[in-house]
């Protein structure tokens, strides 16, 4: 016979369930209910835009809204508050006039200014008086103006001078990043950039350092890139040498051509004759680039040395002498000569004739025999 068996309520639990249960009862707490938060919309501002204070989770038993600058509840620093039953807003000492609070507990900032960024609290208070507090912050970044690129050398020498470039006015939680004829910086020796990358240093500047440069700022709401900045760096004037079409030329004829050859691009060229400033006189003109001195035609008053001079706005470099021999045909001097001679000669022989004549004339007066007589004295006798 059988042994009676057990009362049918007891019966076998597996182990596995009652590890399950075990584990529930061990990690499973009752839910709560969710807690306030802030919310800012957009959550990076930029200065002159609307932005929105958002409060979630709040509970739907709310007698009232009230936000407060700061990170604490204080009537001083109260912007404004809410009360649901009455539909009644009231402003605080930190109104400003472009706050709306809704009746939802949402504040809007309109046109917010750098001087909002800060902590903003916002306090629920429930119909059973009970209160909720949170706080949030805004932050209102500034819209990046155009930067301009400025130097501490508007003329740098090359090889000689360094250039510190500067990329707009400091801000704060603004980046740098520079460009060089449209190509990210070159590693080299002679770009230095400093730490915030806002300044960028040309150690020691050649030609090759000319640029373009520009420069972009950036901060989280805004990006700005500058106008192109060319470097004018002053090359080392190159010393000109000075040709003449003839060296020697013979007066009033010619032309005369001196060419100032300048290896140099963007200099100018000035003249010099006999150490001075050369002034031009009637049949002198120069080229439309001063690189062309003509004299036609040339007299005996252009011989001299001549020199050009290149130059730009931090150096010159001048020329060797070239000497200019105007000649004069002697054969022309020789017969001006003679004829004068022969002229003054010929007054002196006619003033010696005229001399000797004078002087004959003169001794030979008193031997000269008297004018003849009718032969007779005075007493009608002749006169033996």
């Amino acid at each position: 016979m059988e042994p009676p068996s057990g009362p049918a309520s007891r019966r076998h639990v597996p182990w596995s369930r009652l590890l399950l249960a075990v584990s529930l009862l061990t990690f499973w707490t009752p839910p709560t209910t969710a807690q306030l938060t802030i919310e800012m919309v957009p959550p990076l501002a930029a200065e002159g835009l609307d932005v929105l204070l958002l409060g979630h989770n709040v509970t739907k038993n709310t007698l009232g809204y009230a936000w407060h600058r700061g990170e604490r509840v204080d009537n001083v620093q109260l912007i404004a508050s809410y009360r649901v039953d009455t539909n009644a807003t009231t402003n605080g000492p930190e109104y400003s006039g472009r706050e709306t609070l809704y009746a939802n507990g949402t504040l809007l900032i309109q046109n917010v200014t750098q001087r909002e960024t800060g902590p903003y609290t916002l306090l629920v208070t429930k119909n059973n008086l009970q209160t909720e507090i949170q706080t949030g912050r805004l932050h209102v970044h500034p819209v990046l103006p155009t930067p301009v690129i400025t130097s501490n050398n508007s003329n740098p020498r090359e090889h000689e001078d360094t250039v510190v470039l500067t990329c707009g006015s400091e801000t704060q939680n603004t980046s740098y990043m520079w460009w060089i004829n449209s190509q990210s910086l070159p590693k080299g020796t002679r770009l230095e950039l400093s730490k915030d990358k806002r300044t960028l240093t040309v150690v020691t500047v050649t030609r090759n350092d000319t640029g373009p440069y520009v420069c972009e700022a950036r901060n989280p709401v805004s990006v700005s890139r500058s106008d192109p900045f060319t470097l004018d760096v002053l090359s080392p004037v190159a010393k000109p040498s000075l040709q003449a079409s003839n060296a020697t030329v013979t007066e009033h004829e010619g032309p005369v051509v001196l060419t100032c050859l300048a290896d140099e691009t963007g200099v100018s060229i000035r003249w010099f004759f006999k150490g001075q400033s050369l002034l031009l006189a009637e049949r002198m003109t120069l080229s439309s680039d001063n690189s062309t001195l003509t004299i036609d035609p040339v007299s005996r008053e252009n011989t001299g040395d001549y020199q050009c001079e290149a130059f730009n706005r931090g150096n010159s470099s001048r020329s060797d002498p070239l000497r200019l021999h105007v000649t004069w045909r002697e054969t022309s001097r020789a017969l001006s000569v003679g004829a004068i001679t022969g002229i003054v000669i010929g007054v002196l022989l006619v003033l010696i004739l005229l001399a000797v004549v004078g002087r004959l004339i003169f001794l030979h007066r008193g031997n000269w025999p008297p004018a003849s007589t009718s032969g007779r004295g005075p007493s009608g006798s002749s006169v033996s």
